[in-house]
């Protein structure tokens, strides 16, 4: 791969902007189990390897079991997702796909049943967050770093 820009770098206030909308997602009280799952999922959908090698690795040391790591790609026919898992990852895969329709009526009302509209407008901002973060990665080919066993 070519090496390409480092936008912390080069728009170091853009990059901090980014990190703001972290920092309010780490202190917003959205649950770390939640979160883990929004971020590797849209990652998977996005395809960025860089984020996928990230945020499973920090949510294995934060306390994921690797086997629901794993499953997570066919969560849907997994029955180890509680849920309100369940619908954050349908909340996760709508938004981050909104080319095809976006969030729909049924799991938003599914969402509203279960989490106040606090934490549904933080479900909502920790996609937004990740895709915006799988964009910037991909764009600039952030390779992962891996650890050597």
């Amino acid at each position: 791969m070519n090496k390409r820009i480092n936008i912390q770098e080069l728009e170091p206030n853009a990059y901090k902007a980014m990190l703001g909308l972290e920092q309010y997602l780490s202190n917003c009280g959205l649950s770390k189990t939640h979160h883990h799952l929004i971020l590797i999922r849209a990652s998977q959908i996005n395809g960025c390897a860089f984020c996928i090698n990230m945020h499973t690795s920090d949510a294995v040391k934060d306390g994921e079991r690797p086997e629901r790591i794993y499953l997570l790609n066919a969560w849907k026919e997994a029955d180890i997702f509680t849920e309100e898992e369940q619908v954050i990852l349908a909340m996760t895969e709508e938004i981050t796909l909104i080319s095809k329709n976006g969030l729909s009526e049924d799991t938003y009302q599914k969402a509203k049943e279960i989490f106040d509209d606090h934490y549904i407008a933080k479900i909502i901002m920790a996609v937004v967050t990740i895709n915006g973060w799988n964009r910037i990665a991909i764009s600039t080919q952030k390779i992962p770093e891996f650890t050597k066993a």
